[in-house]
């Protein structure tokens, strides 16, 4: 007759743990740090394996703020996803939508017929909203490392662009705004005035953010030399976005793959420099983030410029003019992506030609693949360390658990 099987030892047996007790060395132990710690982002659990206070291994445990994204969108029709859209990435949601939007487009072939001032209002709000989420990324990133000041003053300018994009689209956060084919509605009259002189406020305000938390000596030291991602592995692992620039490589899909009118516009792609520690460091990858900040601002002053000149608002113009009323696309298999603030967001479709909601939707999330790379990053790391690491990679929960 077989031994009996304990309960502990059935829990041991179905849970997938790397780590069960009789697998550690005796002076290695496991923490768990998360879900409910705010520098996992409330919905991350890491399963932290420390030899004293050094890091032998991360394994992230997903599965706390699942969108169900790919199954919702198998079950609607194209221009009924964009909502889900939004919830995915909720600090990004123009971007995502932007993105989205172009994938079908292309998808449907109608990606050229689109007026110029539909795509310099994509690009202008997209812009806006990329600021927004690098103010939330760099703000909680000085909190994370103890700087309070650096948060409030963040946050006190990304509240101007909420009442910005509040104003364009009627939500603050979700904005259900670019439409496949076109826009819910054209700018609010006033709209690109008030926006420019925002900008004009805007500008002196980047600088100080640079002398108060990017330069400042304490965060320095918390952040260079700690989590560094060589370019190769980075590479190997799939990272996009700041995460990918700030190890020195100048891989922007705005630039790359050149989509909308991103080719007509002037702008600098950030990388890091290794200038306060080594090469795709904590500090670089923040240092990146900022300095897309400027980047942004100057794209966003050329949107204004073209939007006040050539393409200016008519009495005629209609942006739901383009705007597919039923979408039914041939029987394919497709992808397109785009740059979001924190990578490559890339859309999946397989399509049947009979329905007008894919057949199945896979969504290639930029904050999952950035998030696969913590252990590699870590291993070897103090754990005082881990949430300098974790803060740095700037991933989105609601992206990572589709």
């Amino acid at each position: 007759m077989p031994d009996a099987t304990t309960h502990s030892d059935l829990l041991l047996t179905s849970v997938p743990n790397k780590y069960r007790p009789e697998q550690l060395k005796s002076h290695e132990m496991v923490i768990n740090l998360g879900p409910q710690h705010p520098s996992t982002h409330g919905v991350l659990r890491l399963e932290v394996v420390c030899d004293g206070e050094i890091i032998v291994d991360v394994v992230p445990h997903l599965g706390y703020l699942h969108r169900c994204f790919e199954k919702h969108a198998e079950a609607l029709a194209f221009n009924q996803i964009i909502p889900y859209v939004d919830r995915m990435d909720y600090l990004a949601a123009m971007n995502s939508e932007h993105a989205y939007a172009m994938a079908v487009e292309k998808m449907l072939g109608i990606e050229k017929q689109l007026p110029p001032r539909i795509e310099y209002i994509r690009v202008l709000v997209a812009e806006l909203n990329r600021l927004a989420s690098h103010f939330v990324a760099i703000g909680t990133y000085g909190v994370d490392m103890g700087a309070f000041t650096a948060f409030l003053w963040m946050m006190r300018d990304r509240e101007h662009i909420q009442r910005l994009l509040e104003w364009v689209s009627g939500a603050r956060m979700l904005y259900n705004y670019i439409w496949i084919g076109g826009l819910f509605y054209d700018l609010p009259v006033g709209f690109e005035e008030q926006c420019r002189e925002f900008i004009n406020y805007l500008k002196p305000k980047l600088t100080e953010i640079d002398n108060l938390l990017i330069n400042n000596k304490i965060f320095v030291h918390r952040t260079a030399n700690v989590g560094v991602l060589p370019l190769q592995v980075g590479i190997n692992y799939g990272a996009s976005g700041p995460v990918l620039r700030g190890s020195g490589l100048r891989f922007d899909l705005r630039k790359v793959d050149g989509y909308s009118v991103y080719p007509e516009l002037d702008f600098d792609v950030p990388v890091g420099t290794g200038q306060m520690g080594t090469l795709g460091d904590s500090w670089d990858r923040t240092y990146v983030r900022a300095c897309e900040c400027k980047e942004s601002v100057k794209i966003i002053e050329q949107c204004l410029d073209r939007l006040q000149g050539d393409h200016k608002r008519t009495r005629d113009f209609d942006p739901q003019a383009f705007v597919p009323k039923k979408i039914r696309p041939q029987a394919m298999d497709f992808y397109a992506r785009a740059e979001n603030p924190r990578g490559e967001l890339g859309f999946f479709f397989r399509t049947d030609g009979r329905a007008d909601a894919p057949v199945r939707c896979k969504v290639r999330a930029p904050s999952f693949v950035n998030l696969s790379l913590l252990s590699a990053i870590s291993s070897g790391a103090m754990l005082a360390d881990l949430v300098a690491i974790i803060g740095s990679l700037d991933f989105m929960m609601g992206e990572v658990d589709r």
